[in-house]
């Protein structure tokens, strides 16, 4: 999975690493010609030792030398984050609500309709196309990075911060908070799945799938339980937010934040004891269920695709 600024798949990300390839050359450069110089310092003689303790070598070497590069760097930096700074008059053509949350992300995907589809912890994004990102957090600060795509930013609570991306061709990235935001902020992450344009418009109008006799059962006990008064479900009697929703859970890569990879198994051990997977998130452990209630449960969630 991707997570490496010096591999990019967006035109801000190219810019990125283009800046960090000019500053890691620049330093490189600039460390051997220190070395250099503290080698003849000590190994050269006393005519090459008496020149580079002069004054016209400080001056030079340690002021104007600093200036120079650095004056340089900042307008080049400037020049070549250019449309970052200026911004774009452009409408984007799709926009996507992330809201932060301890220790998880809240996704919706509004359509131009003003239909709001919600999903949790997986962002969705289409290639070809520039989407805005609208992003909060309710509880503290986060920070939003995805590396192969572009800078991260900030997520203020009481504030709403907007960040377009844009993607050059499919595939499946890693984001993750950037931001210290305490409890289990290390397994704060996301996947972030590229589709092709036509493929991203079938997913976000699909339907929730669904319905094995097992299946029927687990949504059962997961309604009668009140596991809807914090998580919601499309089509069931689940509505709560408090928590990620589930209503496709099942099809995401990762359960609970990038924490484990989704399958059955994991969903049944995240439900009987979560916090010994993310120590400190806020789903308290359902060791009451039986067995048997807790394995239909997890198959009635895997089938929410």
């Amino acid at each position: 999975m991707n997570q490496s600024v010096l591999e990019p798949n967006g035109a801000e990300a190219e810019r990125i690493a283009d800046l960090a390839l000019m500053l890691f050359g620049g330093a490189a450069i600039i460390f051997f010609g220190v070395m250099a110089l503290a080698a003849a310092s000590v190994w050269g003689g006393v005519s090459v030792r008496r020149a580079i303790a002069s004054e016209r070598m400080i001056v030079a070497a340690g002021i104007a030398f600093p200036v120079i590069t650095l004056t340089a760097l900042l307008f080049y930096s400037l020049w070549l984050m250019r449309a970052n700074i200026q911004g774009n008059a452009t409408p984007p053509a799709g926009r996507i609500e992330v809201a932060a949350e301890q220790w998880w992300w809240r996704i919706t995907y509004v359509e131009p309709d003003g239909r709001r589809i919600s999903e949790a912890n997986e962002l969705r994004l289409p290639v070809g196309r520039e989407v805005e990102l609208v992003l909060t957090s309710p509880d503290v600060i986060h920070s939003l990075w995805i590396p192969a795509i572009g800078g991260k930013l900030d997520m203020i609570p009481g504030r709403t911060n907007r960040m377009r991306v844009s993607i050059d061709g499919p595939g499946i990235y890693r984001g993750q908070c950037a931001e210290y935001c305490g409890g289990p902020h290390a397994l704060m992450a996301f996947d972030v799945i590229a589709l092709e344009a036509t493929e991203f418009d079938a997913w976000v109008r699909g339907d929730v799938a669904g319905g094995s006799t097992e299946t029927v059962r687990g949504r059962g006990i997961f309604e009668e339980s009140g596991c809807g008064s914090c998580h919601a479900v499309r089509g069931a009697n689940a509505s709560g937010l408090v928590g990620p929703d589930l209503s496709r859970v099942g099809g995401r890569r990762t359960i609970a934040a990038g924490t484990l990879p989704t399958s059955r198994e994991n969903l049944t051990r995240f439900i009987v004891d979560g916090q010994s997977i993310k120590p400190g998130n806020l789903m308290p452990p359902f060791g009451l269920f039986a067995a048997e209630d807790v394995d239909a449960i997890s198959a009635y969630l895997m089938s929410l695709q």
